[in-house]
């Protein structure tokens, strides 16, 4: 299997230009600690050990279809200093196909720089990504806030979030299947990874 390049350093708009992100489909969506500072535990070994600031983040990342009807979350991890997931939006139905798929002349891209062309299965929309992504980066912020003000958590300078977030339209099953394998193995991959500031955990 090709291995799966996210191409994350890229720190320009990674928006489609023109592309509505209420659409029904599959999105992969990395969001980072501001300063790629490693708040939400260790990595030993190629295991992932979470403490309660990370159990935090994913306890709000399953929130969100509680927030959000038309959302389903998908695969996920977090990581040290980065969250990875996969979010569904299902519209205003559930049982349709979902995917977003390419229009036959432009092939699909692995990178999180998708062509233009597309074409669409539904024009049924939904929750925008960005009014989600906002959402959990609020409700994580405030929370962490607090265990800082209670429980002495680790303390952040200015935002514990990076003002942007990094997503990929997911097109295929074939992505979809790469996408979820690199979030899977991100623990094993931490040596490598391009948030691993060369910090030792």
């Amino acid at each position: 299997m090709k291995k799966y390049n996210p191409k994350i350093h890229n720190r320009k708009s990674i928006r489609l230009k023109g592309y509505d992100y209420t659409q029904v489909g599959l999105y992969f969506v990395t969001i980072c600690v501001q300063n790629r500072e490693c708040l939400f535990g260790n990595i030993k070994n190629g295991k992932l050990e979470l403490n309660e600031a990370g159990r935090m983040i994913e306890k709000w990342y399953f929130e969100l279809e509680s927030k959000f009807p038309d959302i389903r979350c998908e695969v996920h991890v977090v990581m040290p200093n980065h969250f990875h997931c996969i979010i569904r939006n299902v519209g205003g139905a559930v049982g349709a196909d979902l995917r977003v798929c390419p229009n036959p002349n432009n092939g699909p891209t692995d990178g999180l720089t998708p062509t233009d062309g597309l074409t669409h299965r539904s024009v049924r929309t939904g929750t925008s990504l960005s009014r989600v992504v906002q959402w959990f980066k609020t409700m994580t912020t405030n929370e962490y806030i607090r265990n800082v003000k209670i429980n002495n958590w680790q303390r952040f300078n200015g935002k514990l979030w990076q003002r942007n977030y990094w997503e990929h339209i997911i097109r295929n099953e074939k992505s979809y299947l790469n996408i979820s394998n690199y979030i899977l193995n991100n623990p094993i991959k931490w040596d490598e990874d391009k948030f691993n500031s060369g910090m030792k955990h």
